[in-house]
């Protein structure tokens, strides 16, 4: 049992925390690529990104695994996120920050979400049963690629932002 339910209970609540910070990222970090900030989808996609990770460390384990270096690396950046999210309120460089550390914890959450879904789906098993083979790699290569466009997309308007907010302050 964690926090009270039971193993499988515990990981359908898992992941669908996860799954409500995958798509919450991807309807916020899009948005923020065209300029358009929503703060309560960032809001949502935060909390429930750190949930995720946080509650992943919830599961019995021996000793340090992979998942455990990405929820390590996830709840690290996802605090800088915070802080430039609520505790510079995205203003100067904290929005590129902000730009760079969203990214990331959504690129790590669709990387595992990739890694599950080629453990867990049959089809996608068989295509790639031990995580080493083409498929496999080649759907973490084309996530990574949109990943970058979608982060370098956000930096991009994050910079006009700020040189917007300098012109209006002069």
């Amino acid at each position: 049992m964690i926090l009270g339910l039971s193993i499988p209970a515990f990981i359908a609540l898992h992941v669908a925390i996860s799954l409500i910070g995958i798509v919450s990222g991807l309807v916020a970090l899009p948005a923020m690529a065209k300029g358009h900030i929503l703060p309560k989808m960032q809001g949502l996609f935060l909390v429930t990104t750190l949930l995720t990770s946080l509650t992943g460390f919830l599961f019995p384990f021996r000793g340090f695994t992979p998942a455990i270096g990405v929820g390590i690396l996830s709840t690290l950046v996802l605090i800088i996120a915070f802080a430039a999210f609520y505790g510079l309120g995205l203003r100067g460089r904290a929005r590129g920050v902000y730009a760079v550390t969203a990214t990331i914890a959504l690129w790590l959450n669709l990387f595992v979400a990739v890694v599950q879904g080629f453990l867990k789906v049959p089809a996608l098993n068989r295509l790639a049963p031990t995580g080493t083979e083409l498929p496999f790699l080649a759907a973490q290569a084309l996530l990574l690629i949109l990943m970058l466009i979608l982060g370098a997309a956000i930096l991009r308007q994050s910079r006009l932002a700020r040189k917007a907010a300098s012109r209006s302050i002069a």
